[in-house]
């Protein structure tokens, strides 16, 4: 049985990991004033920079069922089942835009990833392990949905801005955490974003802060894999943390930039790490 994996432009991986766990690709589109364009197109220095330019906030439009249909039926021409994962129901409409597709054509197994970002790729590189250890689709899909809750996704923000210019906290939280140059830690839980600690000082710091205390309060990682996922960072905090992880005995850690449409909502200098907290998780 042939079965391909598949996600939108909110996974937040790069192609050389797209190509590499063999990952199919819908996009988001981004809309910039009169502009519109499609997520992967569109980076996060072009979403902020339209933003620093006119003071406004670029939107985003999730993937449409017809958009969906046409990406499904092309995946099925070479294979027998699709699996897709999507950006938490709670944050979007594509899970349901998918699943009306996918009943459509058949074939197609909705995962709402009730996650973000390189959160929903955690959950698709288990899928390629379990795919390549030989697993019928059924029991992949139910193991998969089984490892959903444990997704541990955060980040922190430089700046809340963003997050109140697209509504998503009130002017006198903006104002207040603008003035106190505090930097709120934002954590996703039941497939909602909600606020987290609150950090202070320079990126270093912060990151140096965030990434203690996610690390002691997540106390039982898969080693396996983990992201350090940024809409943008300078090198040395990048570094801090790649060895602060291999340090928690990480294995394989993996850098990505946030896409456009992550980068739309979080603003530049953020930064999270993502991994699955429900133990090393060996494949039967």
């Amino acid at each position: 049985m042939r079965i391909a994996l598949s996600a939108e432009t909110t996974i937040d991986l790069q192609k050389d990991l797209l190509s590499f766990y063999d990952i199919n690709i819908v996009p988001y589109t981004i809309i910039m004033g009169e502009k519109s364009e499609l997520d992967g197109i569109v980076k996060g220095e072009d979403i902020f920079a339209y933003t620093a330019k006119t003071g406004k906030l670029a939107k985003t439009s999730a993937v449409n069922q017809e958009q969906f249909k046409q990406h499904f039926a092309k995946i099925l021409k070479n294979h027998d089942e699709i699996i897709h994962f999507s950006l938490s129901s709670d944050m979007s409409s594509s899970f349901n835009n998918a699943t009306l597709a996918g009943k459509e054509l058949g074939h197609v197994h909705v995962i709402d990833s009730r996650s973000l970002s390189t959160g929903i790729a955690l959950l698709a590189i288990y899928a390629r392990k379990l795919i390549d250890s030989g697993k019928d689709v059924d029991e992949i899909v139910e193991l998969i949905n089984k490892r959903v809750p444990y997704v541990q996704a955060s980040f922190g923000l430089e700046a809340v801005n963003y997050l109140y210019k697209g509504g998503r906290c009130s002017a006198v939280a903006a104002l207040g955490a603008n003035l106190l140059q505090l930097r709120p830690q934002i954590i996703v839980k039941d497939g909602k974003m909600i606020s987290g600690k609150k950090f202070r000082g320079p990126m270093i710091k912060w990151v140096k802060d965030y990434v203690d205390l996610t690390l002691s309060e997540f106390k039982n990682p898969d080693h396996d894999e983990v992201f350090i996922t940024y809409s943008s960072a300078p090198d040395e905090v990048v570094d801090y943390v790649r060895k602060r992880l291999k340090n928690a005995g990480f294995k394989h850690i993996m850098n990505t930039t946030a896409n456009g449409t992550v980068s739309c909502h979080c603003g530049p200098h953020t930064l999270g790490v993502l991994f699955i907290n429900d133990g090393d998780h060996k494949i039967a």
